[in-house]
């Protein structure tokens, strides 16, 4: 896969940076102008995606976002791309498609705390909250490393792995 020009990189960035979360149309359009000469490549198609989910039309971004995932992202735009994929897939209510991005995710990038807590947020929207507890205490115990949650690490990953074996359980 041929690497993404670095001047275009550096317009997706400028164009992300003026973007107003308020309204997205300007800076859709500005990614569909740039879109219509890149039409095939994996970071102009994942950032058109991006504009069109937080526009709040998911249905459009997801299939943006399939696009930039075939067309071959790597690196941090790949955790990011599916990271929003999953997320944009539990908004659809695409629970068990949520999780298989996420989980593709999780394996790619496990330390990515990010990716933890979205794939807790889809275990949760899926109806498994024991799973998705657990997620979000192992991340509060491999994260946060202040000495008042340290004293009660064991009792956290202690209650973490139960949830997960209550999970596993249903």
């Amino acid at each position: 896969m041929p690497t993404t020009d670095p001047a275009l990189l550096a317009q997706l960035a400028d164009l992300f940076a003026a973007r107003d979360r308020a309204n997205m149309q300007p800076t859709i359009d500005a990614l569909l102008e740039v879109f219509a000469e890149h039409p095939d490549d994996p970071n102009v198609l994942y950032e058109v995606g991006g504009a069109y989910d937080t526009a709040g039309q998911e249905e459009t971004a997801a299939g943006y976002y399939e696009r930039a995932l075939e067309a071959g992202l790597d690196g941090d735009t790949l955790r990011r791309c599916l990271l929003q994929y999953g997320s944009t897939l539990r908004n659809l209510d695409r629970f068990d498609d949520s999780l298989a991005v996420l989980d593709r995710a999780l394996a790619l990038f496990p330390e990515s705390e990010s990716v933890r807590v979205w794939h807790a947020l889809s275990l949760h929207a899926a109806g498994r909250s024991d799973a998705a507890v657990a997620e979000l205490m192992e991340v509060a115990a491999d994260g946060i490393r202040t000495p008042d949650l340290q004293r009660y690490e064991a009792a956290i990953r202690g209650n973490a792995a139960y949830l997960r074996e209550v999970d596993a359980g249903r």
